[in-house]
């Protein structure tokens, strides 16, 4: 089950950092990210 869930966190990473990517550096920035920060959003976020 661990491995299972593990590739569920991940699979959910890496669909915030595209869905994030897609956005314009205007809309990261009215939701208070920076495109270096990307990485660390998704990471909370799962």
């Amino acid at each position: 089950m661990n491995l299972i869930r593990n590739y569920r966190n991940w699979r959910r990473y890496r669909e915030t950092v595209s869905e994030l990517n897609r956005l314009s550096n205007r809309e990261l920035t009215d939701l208070g990210i920076s495109r270096s920060d990307i990485h660390y959003v998704a990471r909370k976020a799962v």
